[in-house]
Protein backbone atom coordinates (compact mmCIF):
# COMPACT_ATOMS: atom_id res chain seq x y z
CA UNK A 1 0.00 0.00 0.00
CA UNK A 2 0.85 3.57 -0.42
CA UNK A 3 0.97 6.16 2.60
CA UNK A 4 -2.11 8.25 2.39
CA UNK A 5 -1.87 11.84 2.24
CA UNK A 6 -3.09 12.80 5.24
CA UNK A 7 -1.03 10.75 7.45
CA UNK A 8 1.99 13.54 7.04
CA UNK A 9 -0.60 16.22 8.28
CA UNK A 10 0.31 18.53 11.31
CA UNK A 11 -0.19 17.30 14.09
CA UNK A 12 -3.25 20.28 15.11
CA UNK A 13 -4.59 19.56 12.41
CA UNK A 14 -5.11 16.01 11.41
CA UNK A 15 -8.53 16.04 9.55
CA UNK A 16 -11.16 13.82 9.25
CA UNK A 17 -10.02 10.64 8.53
CA UNK A 18 -7.10 10.50 11.03
CA UNK A 19 -10.43 11.21 13.68
CA UNK A 20 -11.89 8.83 12.39
CA UNK A 21 -9.31 6.16 12.29
CA UNK A 22 -8.16 7.04 15.69
CA UNK A 23 -9.55 4.36 17.65
CA UNK A 24 -8.55 1.64 15.52
CA UNK A 25 -5.20 3.33 15.80
CA UNK A 26 -5.85 2.75 19.66
CA UNK A 27 -5.78 -0.85 19.40
CA UNK A 28 -3.28 -1.07 17.03
CA UNK A 29 -1.02 0.65 19.86
CA UNK A 30 -2.45 -1.89 22.05
CA UNK A 31 -1.37 -5.12 20.36
CA UNK A 32 2.15 -3.56 20.13
CA UNK A 33 2.26 -2.70 23.50
CA UNK A 34 0.85 -6.19 24.17
CA UNK A 35 3.66 -7.79 21.84
CA UNK A 36 7.39 -5.55 22.82
CA UNK A 37 6.14 -6.91 26.77
CA UNK A 38 6.68 -10.45 25.99
CA UNK A 39 10.49 -11.26 26.87
CA UNK A 40 12.88 -12.39 23.98
CA UNK A 41 16.08 -14.75 23.99
CA UNK A 42 19.43 -13.02 25.00
CA UNK A 43 21.90 -13.94 22.57
CA UNK A 44 25.70 -13.72 23.18
CA UNK A 45 26.91 -11.42 21.63
CA UNK A 46 25.81 -7.54 20.94
CA UNK A 47 22.62 -6.90 19.16
CA UNK A 48 21.91 -3.60 17.15
CA UNK A 49 18.53 -2.79 16.12
CA UNK A 50 18.51 -0.35 13.41
CA UNK A 51 14.59 0.13 13.59
CA UNK A 52 12.06 2.49 13.45
CA UNK A 53 8.64 3.83 14.43
CA UNK A 54 6.69 5.43 11.34
CA UNK A 55 6.38 3.27 8.47
CA UNK A 56 8.24 3.49 5.20
CA UNK A 57 11.97 4.22 3.88
CA UNK A 58 13.72 6.13 7.29
CA UNK A 59 17.27 4.87 5.97
CA UNK A 60 17.36 2.09 8.15
CA UNK A 61 19.24 -0.24 6.05
CA UNK A 62 22.18 2.00 4.94
CA UNK A 63 22.60 2.73 8.45
CA UNK A 64 23.36 -0.76 8.93
CA UNK A 65 25.54 -1.60 5.81
CA UNK A 66 27.62 1.57 7.51
CA UNK A 67 27.83 0.35 10.48
CA UNK A 68 28.43 -3.41 9.42
CA UNK A 69 31.23 -1.65 7.73
CA UNK A 70 32.84 0.42 10.06
CA UNK A 71 32.21 -2.86 12.23
CA UNK A 72 34.31 -4.75 10.05
CA UNK A 73 37.23 -2.08 10.28
CA UNK A 74 37.70 -3.04 14.47
CA UNK A 75 38.07 -6.53 13.30
CA UNK A 76 34.25 -7.72 13.92
CA UNK A 77 32.20 -10.15 12.42
CA UNK A 78 28.25 -9.07 12.28
CA UNK A 79 25.49 -10.43 10.62
CA UNK A 80 22.62 -9.21 9.25
CA UNK A 81 18.92 -10.36 10.75
CA UNK A 82 15.99 -9.01 8.55
CA UNK A 83 12.72 -9.89 8.34
CA UNK A 84 12.70 -10.40 4.58
CA UNK A 85 9.80 -8.66 3.88
CA UNK A 86 8.36 -10.70 1.12
CA UNK A 87 10.01 -13.80 1.10
CA UNK A 88 9.25 -17.27 0.96
CA UNK A 89 12.23 -18.97 2.39
CA UNK A 90 12.16 -20.72 5.95
CA UNK A 91 13.17 -18.78 9.15
CA UNK A 92 16.78 -19.00 9.80
CA UNK A 93 17.60 -18.88 6.14
CA UNK A 94 20.80 -17.71 4.93
CA UNK A 95 20.58 -15.29 2.03
CA UNK A 96 22.69 -16.72 -0.96
CA UNK A 97 22.86 -13.70 -3.49
CA UNK A 98 23.47 -16.01 -6.23
CA UNK A 99 20.40 -18.26 -6.18
CA UNK A 100 17.64 -16.57 -4.16
CA UNK A 101 15.89 -13.47 -5.38
CA UNK A 102 13.90 -10.90 -4.39
CA UNK A 103 10.69 -13.26 -4.07
CA UNK A 104 12.72 -15.48 -2.50
CA UNK A 105 14.04 -13.31 0.67
CA UNK A 106 12.79 -9.69 -0.17
CA UNK A 107 14.81 -7.05 -1.22
CA UNK A 108 16.78 -4.97 1.51
CA UNK A 109 17.83 -8.71 2.47
CA UNK A 110 20.10 -9.13 -1.07
CA UNK A 111 22.02 -5.57 -0.29
CA UNK A 112 22.93 -6.59 3.11
CA UNK A 113 24.01 -9.63 2.36
CA UNK A 114 26.10 -8.30 -0.78
CA UNK A 115 28.14 -6.93 3.08
CA UNK A 116 27.89 -9.26 5.44
CA UNK A 117 25.90 -12.39 5.74
CA UNK A 118 22.31 -11.98 6.28
CA UNK A 119 19.46 -14.10 7.94
CA UNK A 120 15.76 -13.74 7.09
CA UNK A 121 12.67 -14.72 8.97
CA UNK A 122 10.40 -12.93 11.82
CA UNK A 123 11.74 -15.38 14.62
CA UNK A 124 14.97 -13.02 15.13
CA UNK A 125 16.10 -15.42 17.82
CA UNK A 126 16.28 -17.98 15.08
CA UNK A 127 18.32 -16.38 12.87
CA UNK A 128 20.13 -15.31 15.85
CA UNK A 129 20.93 -18.70 16.65
CA UNK A 130 22.29 -19.92 12.95
CA UNK A 131 24.17 -16.35 12.55
CA UNK A 132 25.97 -17.30 15.98
CA UNK A 133 26.73 -20.86 15.03
CA UNK A 134 28.27 -20.08 11.51
CA UNK A 135 30.58 -17.31 13.50
CA UNK A 136 28.75 -13.78 13.92
CA UNK A 137 29.89 -12.08 16.85
CA UNK A 138 27.92 -9.13 16.15
CA UNK A 139 24.85 -8.11 14.90
CA UNK A 140 22.30 -6.01 13.35
CA UNK A 141 18.51 -6.15 13.07
CA UNK A 142 17.56 -4.27 9.90
CA UNK A 143 13.95 -3.10 11.46
CA UNK A 144 12.53 -4.85 14.41
CA UNK A 145 12.30 -2.44 17.08
CA UNK A 146 8.39 -3.67 17.87
CA UNK A 147 9.72 -7.61 17.83
CA UNK A 148 10.57 -9.10 20.87
CA UNK A 149 11.84 -12.31 19.76
CA UNK A 150 15.50 -11.51 20.19
CA UNK A 151 16.46 -8.75 23.41
CA UNK A 152 18.44 -5.98 21.55
CA UNK A 153 21.66 -4.53 23.53
CA UNK A 154 21.15 -1.12 21.40
CA UNK A 155 18.14 -0.10 19.63
CA UNK A 156 18.21 2.99 17.66
CA UNK A 157 14.91 4.82 16.09
CA UNK A 158 16.10 6.10 12.58
CA UNK A 159 13.77 8.75 11.42
CA UNK A 160 13.39 11.18 8.22
CA UNK A 161 14.08 14.64 9.77
CA UNK A 162 11.70 15.68 6.39
CA UNK A 163 8.34 13.93 7.58
CA UNK A 164 9.51 13.50 11.30
CA UNK A 165 6.37 11.21 12.96
CA UNK A 166 3.17 12.37 10.59
CA UNK A 167 0.55 13.66 12.22
CA UNK A 168 1.90 11.83 15.30
CA UNK A 169 -1.36 9.03 14.52
CA UNK A 170 -0.91 5.28 14.93
CA UNK A 171 -1.83 3.41 12.13
CA UNK A 172 -4.34 3.64 10.80
CA UNK A 173 -4.73 6.83 11.11
CA UNK A 174 -1.16 7.59 10.67
CA UNK A 175 2.16 6.41 9.81
CA UNK A 176 3.18 5.17 13.20
CA UNK A 177 3.57 1.40 15.10
CA UNK A 178 3.05 2.72 18.20
CA UNK A 179 3.36 6.11 19.72
CA UNK A 180 6.34 8.18 19.29
CA UNK A 181 6.98 8.46 23.17
CA UNK A 182 6.30 4.91 24.04
CA UNK A 183 8.51 3.96 21.37
CA UNK A 184 11.20 6.14 22.61
CA UNK A 185 11.57 5.46 25.96
CA UNK A 186 12.80 1.73 24.72
CA UNK A 187 15.37 3.36 22.45
CA UNK A 188 19.01 3.74 23.31
CA UNK A 189 19.23 6.61 21.05
CA UNK A 190 17.69 8.13 17.94
CA UNK A 191 19.16 8.81 14.37
CA UNK A 192 17.35 11.52 12.42
CA UNK A 193 18.20 11.30 8.65
CA UNK A 194 18.42 14.65 6.90
CA UNK A 195 17.54 17.94 8.57
CA UNK A 196 15.47 17.90 11.71
CA UNK A 197 12.49 19.81 10.17
CA UNK A 198 10.17 18.62 13.02
CA UNK A 199 12.33 18.97 16.35
CA UNK A 200 11.87 15.12 16.69
CA UNK A 201 15.01 15.17 19.22
CA UNK A 202 13.20 16.85 21.59
CA UNK A 203 10.96 13.75 22.21
CA UNK A 204 14.26 11.70 22.77
CA UNK A 205 14.40 10.83 26.57
CA UNK A 206 16.74 13.24 27.99
CA UNK A 207 20.10 12.28 27.93
CA UNK A 208 20.25 9.50 25.36
CA UNK A 209 22.57 10.83 22.24
CA UNK A 210 20.96 11.67 19.07
CA UNK A 211 22.72 11.30 15.90
CA UNK A 212 22.51 12.63 12.57
CA UNK A 213 23.23 12.00 9.18
CA UNK A 214 22.27 12.68 5.80
CA UNK A 215 21.45 10.09 2.03
CA UNK A 216 23.81 10.95 -0.81
CA UNK A 217 22.93 9.52 -3.85
CA UNK A 218 25.44 8.06 -5.98
CA UNK A 219 24.19 8.77 -9.45
CA UNK A 220 27.48 8.31 -11.71
CA UNK A 221 25.62 5.54 -13.45
CA UNK A 222 23.57 7.88 -14.55
CA UNK A 223 24.14 9.61 -18.14
CA UNK A 224 23.62 13.52 -18.30
CA UNK A 225 22.70 13.53 -22.06
CA UNK A 226 19.60 11.68 -22.42
CA UNK A 227 16.04 12.18 -20.79
CA UNK A 228 15.32 10.46 -17.57
CA UNK A 229 12.42 8.26 -16.99
CA UNK A 230 12.92 7.52 -12.67
CA UNK A 231 11.07 5.09 -11.44
CA UNK A 232 10.82 3.48 -7.72
CA UNK A 233 9.20 1.29 -5.05
CA UNK A 234 10.71 2.23 -1.95
CA UNK A 235 9.03 4.12 0.92
CA UNK A 236 9.24 7.51 -0.20
CA UNK A 237 9.83 7.87 -3.64
CA UNK A 238 9.59 11.45 -3.97
CA UNK A 239 12.75 11.39 -2.01
CA UNK A 240 14.80 8.87 -4.44
CA UNK A 241 13.31 12.22 -7.65
CA UNK A 242 13.94 14.75 -5.52
CA UNK A 243 17.49 13.81 -5.06
CA UNK A 244 17.85 13.49 -8.63
CA UNK A 245 16.77 16.54 -9.33
CA UNK A 246 19.06 18.25 -6.62
CA UNK A 247 22.08 16.60 -8.36
CA UNK A 248 21.45 18.22 -11.67
CA UNK A 249 19.58 15.13 -13.08
CA UNK A 250 15.73 16.37 -13.37
CA UNK A 251 13.79 13.25 -14.24
CA UNK A 252 11.61 13.90 -17.49
CA UNK A 253 8.85 11.64 -15.61
CA UNK A 254 8.42 9.87 -12.09
CA UNK A 255 7.02 6.92 -11.59
CA UNK A 256 6.51 5.87 -8.13
CA UNK A 257 5.31 2.27 -7.16
CA UNK A 258 4.04 0.69 -3.31
CA UNK A 259 7.43 -0.33 -1.30
CA UNK A 260 8.67 -3.70 -2.02
CA UNK A 261 6.65 -3.18 -5.62
CA UNK A 262 6.96 -7.07 -7.76
CA UNK A 263 7.58 -5.72 -11.33
CA UNK A 264 5.15 -6.92 -13.81
CA UNK A 265 5.70 -7.76 -17.49
CA UNK A 266 2.93 -4.94 -17.78
CA UNK A 267 5.04 -2.67 -15.87
CA UNK A 268 7.71 -3.39 -17.56
CA UNK A 269 6.16 -3.23 -20.88
CA UNK A 270 4.70 0.13 -19.90
CA UNK A 271 8.52 1.96 -18.57
CA UNK A 272 10.39 0.19 -21.90
CA UNK A 273 7.32 2.09 -24.26
CA UNK A 274 8.06 5.78 -22.10
CA UNK A 275 11.49 5.71 -22.70
CA UNK A 276 11.58 4.59 -26.15
CA UNK A 277 8.75 7.34 -26.63
CA UNK A 278 11.71 10.18 -25.15
CA UNK A 279 14.75 8.39 -26.05
CA UNK A 280 15.19 9.08 -22.49
CA UNK A 281 17.47 6.20 -19.98
CA UNK A 282 15.66 4.11 -17.16
CA UNK A 283 16.87 5.03 -13.89
CA UNK A 284 16.42 3.62 -10.36
CA UNK A 285 17.66 2.62 -7.21
CA UNK A 286 19.61 -0.30 -6.17
CA UNK A 287 16.56 -1.63 -3.72
CA UNK A 288 14.37 -1.73 -6.86
CA UNK A 289 17.11 -3.25 -8.93
CA UNK A 290 17.06 -6.20 -7.27
CA UNK A 291 13.78 -6.72 -7.35
CA UNK A 292 14.07 -6.74 -11.32
CA UNK A 293 15.37 -10.26 -13.70
CA UNK A 294 18.77 -9.75 -14.68
CA UNK A 295 17.76 -9.17 -18.21
CA UNK A 296 15.73 -6.27 -17.80
CA UNK A 297 18.80 -5.28 -14.76
CA UNK A 298 21.25 -4.58 -17.44
CA UNK A 299 18.62 -1.73 -19.27
CA UNK A 300 18.42 0.30 -16.05
CA UNK A 301 20.82 2.92 -14.67
CA UNK A 302 20.90 2.56 -10.91
CA UNK A 303 21.90 4.86 -7.89
CA UNK A 304 22.96 3.78 -5.01
CA UNK A 305 23.05 6.04 -1.14
CA UNK A 306 25.77 6.48 0.35
CA UNK A 307 25.52 8.01 4.36
CA UNK A 308 27.12 11.22 5.48
CA UNK A 309 27.30 11.36 9.22
CA UNK A 310 26.88 15.05 10.62
CA UNK A 311 30.15 14.33 12.65
CA UNK A 312 33.07 11.54 12.31
CA UNK A 313 32.58 10.82 15.96
CA UNK A 314 29.49 9.81 15.73
CA UNK A 315 29.93 6.00 14.11
CA UNK A 316 32.05 5.66 16.21
CA UNK A 317 30.24 6.45 19.37
CA UNK A 318 27.15 4.22 18.28
CA UNK A 319 30.02 1.19 17.80
CA UNK A 320 31.14 1.75 21.15
CA UNK A 321 27.84 1.43 22.86
CA UNK A 322 27.00 -1.51 20.59
CA UNK A 323 30.31 -3.09 20.70
CA UNK A 324 32.29 -1.58 23.68
CA UNK A 325 35.06 1.42 23.47
CA UNK A 326 38.00 -0.15 20.86
CA UNK A 327 40.62 0.56 23.81
CA UNK A 328 37.84 -1.96 26.27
Amino acid sequence: MRAPAFWWRAPARPGWAATLLTPPGWLYAAATARRVRKTGWRAPVPVLCCGNISVGGTGKTPLGLDLAQRAMARGRRPAFLSRGYGGRVADGTRVDGTNHTARDVGDEPLLLAAVAPCYVGADRAQSARRAIAEGADCLIMDDGFQNPSLQQDLALVVVDGRLGFGNGRVIPAGPLREPARTGLARAGGMVVMGPDKHDVARELTPGLPCFTARLHQDVRDVPRDRPIVAFAGIGQPGKFFDGLAGAGLPPLLRLGFADHHAYTPADWGRLQALAARHDACLVTTHKDAVRLPPAWQQQVHTVGLELIWGTPAMPERILDLWLGRKDG
